[in-house]
Order: structure tokens, then C-alpha cells, then sequence
């Protein structure tokens, strides 16, 4: 019976717009507060050891990064430098959305940050040259996606975190999907702009993109050096993720000049509201772990496959359709916090590769920041380009399709993927 009550609890609180943390909290007091003989203590002693963790550091780290980046108009420089490489190619600008976003990949881990950033100045801009305004908003969305399966990544910190898989692994397998799904958006978008007659840019000069390479150089190192400093063991995620905060702050103010003291408030007071807010979801998920350990969900589920699932293939289907529909209405920190520790055990019987696994839930529920209801990736572009949801979501569809063709890609040669394991 408690076990149902939990359930529509959890329905019901979701349905009328509580915060999913929240959500998760409330159900979790709920639950272990009906265990006679536990304390209910229990839930925030599960709360702070949920945070107890080095690498979590690197969340609120990485947002700094990507607030930085923002404020510091960096995105402004790889823009301007994306499209001296592909604005003269037909719909540039909307190759250049594309590219810039795998750029900003390399160096914030954070989609959301990204559609903030990037499509504040491309939407608009899209827009002012003939493109219409669902395929601006659309492609500024899906392509943010990138910003959580090109490495560094903080669904990719979390799951190492959880998984005890090296966070070195997880960043070089989504290196080729993440590359693959912007090179498929970008054959995409060409085809529609030929269609569509999109416009395209004059041939920047080659002493322009000297000069435009050379103004980005220290904007484009920070991936090369991150992530080669974590595959080398320079250092950790986290240590990675506070040397890029101070490292873009640097240059930021002493290199650019697009950041002063006075904007640092700012950008510490949005660091804190997002990371507050990604980091109580995962402390609350913590708590619902313990009430589901407690009722063993993790060895009925491990049974339940063994008896009634023989294949490895029809497991990760499952598994991929369970993380599509998650998406739609949770993030996707929470959403491993509460089930990935379910299903790994279930994967390892199989003989999954726990990266694999990590790819796998990576890449669908980035899907889900661009599925609603909650789609904050395309929440923030229909935002930017005054678009309703459902005008922007049908216009999104197309890049959903290329995105689950890689992740088909990604499941029947995962060699590919795991080439440097």
C-alpha cells in the first residue's frame, strides 16, 4: 500500500508543477517516515552524504565555466570565428549555430548555458536574415544538446560519480557521437537551406581568419587542455573543472577585456541559483535511493529481467525507451540519481560495458532537453525567439531523428565509440 501512495504522491505533486527536487524530497520523508523502525534523521543524513562526493565539486564548477564564458562575451568570439569557417557555405549562419555549439561543448559541459548564450545572439540574427523563426529556435536547441555529449560534460561527471567509471572513458567515448550528431545537423541543415534558399556569407578572407583563429586560440584550448589533462592525469574532473573557471576568468578580463570586478557578482549569484538547484535534486535523489534500497527495488528489477528479458539488445531498447520518456519531464542529474544505480547491476549481468551504459543514458536523456514538458533546452530558445512550444517542437523533430540514428550508431558499434578504452 505505501508503495502506491509513494507513487501517486509523486504523480500527483509532478502534475500540479512542484520542482522535481522537491518532489523527490517530499516523497522520500513520506516514505522512510512510514518505516517504524527508521529514523527519519534518515533523509538528511542521506542528503549530505549524497553530496559527499569530490567530484560533484566539478557541477557548480563547470556552471562558473559556461556563466563566465557568457558574461566575457566569449561566445560572441566563437561565433564570429565559426562563421569565418563556415559562413560562406549555403545557410552559414545556421552551420555556424551548429559548430559554435560543439565549440562551447569542449568547454562549459552545459547545454543550458549554451542555448542562453548562443542563441541570445544567433536567434535573432537567424532571424534578421530570412531564416524563419522555428528553425532558428529549433536548431539553436538541438544543436545545445552537443553541450553534454562532447566532453567535458556534467551528466558525464555524475555518472562516473555514481558508477565508479573513469571519468576519462566517459569523456573520449563522446567524442565521435558527439561530433557525429553535429555533422548529421550540419548535412541536415544544408539540405534545408538549398530547399529553403537560405542565405549565405561572403568568403571571409584568409587575414581574417587568421585573425579570428588567433583571437579564439585561448577560447579553443581550454577543451585540448582539459580533457587532455584528464585522460593524462594532470588531474581530476574536478580539478579540470577549477581550472577552467579561473583559467576563462583570466582571460576574460586580462586577455579579451569583456569582464570586469564589478560583473562578478553577478555571475556568482546565477552560479549559485543553478547549481543550488541541480545540486538539492541529486541530494533528494540520494534520499530516494535509501527508501528504495530499503524496499529492494534493485534486486526485483535485477529478477524481473533475468526471468522475462534474455537478450542484451532488447535490455538496452528498454532501457533507451525508459530514459526518452524520463526526459520529458525530469533533468537528467536526478534522473540518474534515482536509476542508474537500478539498472547497472541489471547492465553488468549482461555484459554491458558500464561506459556504454553511460552513453547510452547520456545521449537519451539529452533528448529530453528538447522534449516537453520539460525541454529546458527548447524551453529557453522558443523563450529567446518568442516561439510557442508547439510550433517549436515540430520544428525540432528532424534533429531528434539524427540524434537517435547516432545513438543506434552508438548501441550496434559501440567499438567505435570505445575505441581508446
Amino acid at each position: 500500500m505505501i508503495g502506491g501512495i509513494l507513487i501517486a504522491t509523486f504523480i500527483i505533486l509532478m502534475f500540479i508543477g512542484v520542482p522535481i527536487a522537491f518532489v523527490i524530497g517530499i516523497v522520500s520523508f513520506i516514505g522512510i517516515f512510514n518505516i517504524p523502525y527508521i529514523p527519519e534523521v534518515t533523509v538528511p543524513v542521506s542528503m549530505l552524504n549524497g553530496l559527499n562526493s569530490f567530484v560533484l565539486l566539478a557541477v557548480p564548477l563547470f556552471i562558473l565555466t559556461a556563466n563566465i564564458m557568457n558574461s566575457g562575451e566569449i561566445s560572441q568570439k566563437l561565433i564570429d570565428f565559426a562563421l569565418s569557417i563556415v559562413g560562406h557555405i549555403r545557410g552559414g549562419l545556421a552551420h555556424a549555430n551548429i559548430l559554435v555549439s560543439m565549440m562551447f561543448a569542449g568547454v562549459s559541459g552545459a547545454s543550458q548555458a549554451d542555448t542562453a548564450g548562443v542563441g541570445k545572439v544567433l536567434i535573432p540574427n537567424m532571424k534578421k536574415q530570412g531564416y524563419d523563426t522555428k528553425t532558428a529556435v529549433a536548431l539553436t536547441a538541438a544543436s545545445s544538446t552537443i553541450g553534454v555529449i562532447i566532453p567535458p560534460s556534467i551528466p558525464m561527471i555524475i555518472f562516473a560519480g555514481l558508477t565508479n567509471v573513469s571519468v576519462g572513458a566517459l569523456f573520449l567515448a563522446g567524442l565521435i557521437p558527439g561530433v557525429a550528431i553535429g555533422l548529421g545537423m550540419m548535412i541536415f541543415v544544408f539540405i534545408l537551406s538549398i530547399k529553403r534558399g537560405y542565405p549565405k556569407n561572403q568568403r571571409a578572407s584568409l587575414k581574417k581568419f587568421l585573425k579570428l583563429f588567433l583571437e579564439s586560440i585561448p577560447a579553443l584550448l581550454t577543451p585540448v587542455i582539459l580533457i587532455g589533462g584528464i585522460i593524462t592525469g594532470i588531474f581530476t574532473a574536478t580539478e579540470a573543472a577549477a581550472f577552467a573557471s579561473i583559467y576563462t576568468l583570466l582571460i576574460c578580463m586580462f586577455i579579451y577585456k569583456t569582464l570586469k570586478i564589478r560583473d562578478l557578482y553577478g555571475i556568482l549569484v546565477d552560479t549559485l541559483t543553478l547549481s543550488s538547484l541541480s545540486l538539492f535534486a541529486l541530494a533528494a535523489a540520494s534520499a530516494l535511493g535509501e527508501l528504495m534500497s530499503y524496499y529492494q527495488l534493485s534486486l526485483i528489477a535485477g529478477e524481473f529481467f533475468t526471468n522475462n528479458i534474455s537478450s542484451k539488445w532488447i535490455f538496452i531498447i528498454i532501457v533507451i525507451l525508459f530514459f526518452l520518456f524520463i526526459g520529458t519531464f525530469m533533468d537528467a542529474i536526478p534522473a540518474m540519481i534515482l536509476f542508474i544505480p537500478v539498472i547497472l547491476p541489471i547492465a553488468l549481468q549482461f555484459g554491458i560495458d558500464p561506459v556504454l551504459l553511460g552513453m547510452v543514458t547520456i545521449i537519451s536523456l539529452a533528448i529530453g532537453l528538447v522534449t516537453p514538458p520539460y525541454g529546458l533546452c527548447l524551453l529557453l530558445a522558443a523563450k529567446i525567439g518568442n516561439l510557442s512550444i508547439e510550433k517549436s517542437f515540430t520544428a525540432v523533430v528532424p534533429y531528434i531523428l539524427i540524434v537517435l540514428i547516432v545513438l543506434t550508431l552508438v548501441v550496434l558499434f559501440p567499438d567505435v565509440m570505445l575505441f581508446a578504452k
